[in-house]
């Protein structure tokens, strides 16, 4: 059996997110269909992580094993061959028969992009969220060190289909605006549901002047989602690497 290892690239907006659905297509079922024409049967693919209805992925990872032997290197171009425009494998590999691009990632980096203006723009609306107040960057960045290490993010953590276990690890954050573009990037070893659209939706009440300064850490530990700011929009949200 050989494993292969895809590197996938999506805009998410037709998507009701990565993983298989009853109701609705998923990004998932897609890139199983396109094996299987290229493949010639079913195969199951497993991905880094699940993204939601809406959210994009630069660099997604997933995985899957079959018997059927075609040169890595004409994999992206048959698969791509077959999906819809706005999927694409960027890298195929074959790899170990025990990786698995779950279990084995070590962390995974998203960025949010906020497009800070009061003017609509047409080429930005579909993959950013347009904030039109003024917003004091400066102290959205400080605040959001106080996210950073090993801490409990139930204050961010939105409802879910079952509980689960709230504590993560923020190796990296970091709040950027170049022009009216502001980005916000989280790299962590696993997240909560809606975890960084509830603290970039958190970030921007503190910039406009919502909440004041010191509101970040206050929030973090109440473990009090009411207490945190709006889930900002889906469709600004990215995921950009897998690390393992």
């Amino acid at each position: 059996m050989r494993n292969i290892k895809l590197t996938i690239s999506y805009d998410g907006t037709g998507y009701k997110g990565w993983q298989l659905q009853k109701n609705g297509n998923t990004v998932q079922e897609e890139i199983e269909k396109a094996i299987s024409k290229v493949f010639g049967r079913h195969h199951r693919i497993h991905g880094a992580g699940r993204t939601d209805s809406g959210v994009h992925a630069k660099a997604q990872v997933a995985h899957f094993k079959t018997p059927v032997d075609i040169p890595r290197n004409k994999i992206p171009a048959a698969l791509n061959s077959v999906l819809p425009e706005d999927i694409s494998i960027t890298r195929a590999e074959y790899v170990d028969g025990d990786f698995h691009s779950r279990f084995d990632a070590v962390s995974k980096l998203y960025r949010y992009f906020i497009f800070n203006s009061r003017n609509r723009d047409p080429f930005r609306e579909r993959h950013s969220w347009r904030v039109p107040y003024t917003l004091d960057v400066p102290l959205m960045r400080r605040e959001a060190r106080s996210l950073l290490g090993r801490h409990d993010f139930k204050s961010f953590q939105a409802k879910d289909k079952r509980e689960r276990h709230s504590v993560r690890n923020v190796s990296h954050i970091a709040v950027k605006k170049r022009g009216t573009t502001v980005t916000v990037d989280i790299e962590a070893d696993g997240f909560l549901y809606n975890m960084v659209r509830n603290i970039v939706g958190t970030l921007v009440d503190i910039g406009r002047g919502y909440l004041s300064g010191g509101s970040m850490n206050q929030i973090l530990q109440e473990k009090d989602r009411t207490k945190a700011g709006p889930t900002a929009p889906a469709k600004g949200l990215f995921l950009i690497e897998v690390r393992y």
